[in-house]
């Protein structure tokens, strides 16, 4: 018996994520479970979108919706309608989306309105900051889901708090979704790909001549922290400081939202003009593999990605977070992370800090690495159940 998955994706991360599921399907699964990728394009150039598809082999998409960038209404809406006519051609059984982008919500909303199970992975993780997009769009699909996937306790007990019951249940649908801890998929990235990123990759990370262990790992993409010119100062200032601090250098991958802004912000700050001139070392966009080598060789990471903050923990690095909260709130709690916002001075107090006190957190909070296989059963047994 074989079920129609459709996996919608459109961001850098989803397309990270979907590697795992779409080896575990290839690899465990192929005789039940046939996965067709549609990417909304909201990632549209070739750095940030094609690149992973060839370098993790993903299946190619079946489906390639253009939408591009715009407004998150427009960008959201759209989405939401191509989605829902190709969904109502094709039919699917189950549809899969994941995290907290306007394409996890689009694929969502469409799916739940035409009765198609949503399986959302990465549920249950809160901000509690709705001026984030993200938090509105994982909000609003969570309650949408017939599955939800959490990577965390703190997520599981996020969704208890919002009136969802925990699985087992006897009977699962739109009105009586299932809830279950499953551990993080990128986790089972994070075990599967480091090898094979040191394989492939450290060739061109010596060209970058940083020595290993002793080099600073920063990205910064998020609306809050580019878009305004104060505050991406004092991020930059304090990147800069702490690397003349420690004299190391900080490598910065540096998003095109972030290229576009400093460039904007160039035309009338001198500031934003010497940049290449100081300790940051800016380089284009990575690559999955080679963001991989980065977060394994380096000293520390500076960061307001979500996904980078859990990368720091799986490869056993300090993490100082650019943002003034976290939905991984475990690896605050646990010493792994320290918010500093967009504070220079708490970002330099918080370098002090783990140069005074090493990296040191044994916990497991991602579960065992099989997050993937465990997903992927669940959903074979209630479609196998749903069609008897």
């Amino acid at each position: 018996m074989k079920f129609k998955l459709f996996t919608i994706v459109g961001a850098r991360p989803q397309f990270i994520k979907a590697a795992a599921i779409s080896r575990a399907i290839k690899n465990h699964f192929s005789a039940n479970l046939e996965e067709f990728i549609v990417h909304t394009g909201q990632h549209y150039d070739s750095e940030m979108s094609d690149v992973f598809f060839d370098e993790l082999k993903i299946p190619k998409p079946s489906f390639h919706l253009h939408v591009g960038s715009g407004k998150h209404g427009e960008q959201t809406g759209q989405m939401l309608q191509s989605i829902e006519n190709l969904l109502v051609v094709e039919k699917p059984d189950l549809v899969l989306v994941y995290g907290d982008t306007n394409s996890t919500l689009a694929g969502a909303l469409a799916a739940s309105k035409i009765q198609i199970p949503v399986a959302h992975i990465e549920a249950g993780l809160r901000s509690f900051n709705k001026s984030m997009p993200e938090e509105i769009n994982r909000i609003l699909t969570d309650h949408v889901s017939t599955f939800l996937f959490t990577p965390t306790k703190s997520g599981l007990s996020n969704l208890e708090k919002e009136g969802f019951g925990l699985m087992p249940t006897n009977h699962v649908d739109h009105n009586h979704p299932m809830v279950m801890h499953c551990g993080d998929i990128m986790f089972d990235n994070a075990l599967y790909f480091k090898d094979l990123a040191m394989d492939t990759s450290y060739s061109w990370f010596q060209k970058l001549g940083l020595e290993n262990g002793k080099f600073i790992l920063a990205t910064v993409h998020r609306n809050a922290n580019t878009d305004q010119k104060d505050r991406l100062k004092e991020i930059l200032s304090g990147l800069i400081q702490a690397s003349e601090n420690k004299s190391w250098k900080t490598i910065l991958p540096l998003h095109p939202r972030t290229l576009k802004m400093i460039q904007l912000f160039a035309e009338e700050d001198p500031f934003f003009r010497d940049i290449s001139n100081t300790a940051i070392q800016i380089i284009p966009p990575v690559s999955y593999l080679q963001m991989v080598l980065l977060e394994s060789l380096c000293g520390l990471i500076i960061t307001d990605s979500g996904g980078v903050q859990k990368e720091a923990f799986f490869y056993n690095k300090p993490c100082i977070v650019l943002r003034p909260e976290t939905e991984w709130v475990e690896l605050v709690e646990s010493g792994a992370a320290i918010l500093v916002d967009a504070d220079k001075s708490k970002l330099l107090s918080a370098v002090k800090h783990f140069e005074n006190s090493p990296f040191d957190v044994k916990e497991s909070f991602y579960g065992d690495g099989n997050s993937a296989e465990l997903i992927c059963k669940t959903l074979i047994q209630f479609l196998s159940n749903k069609r008897a």
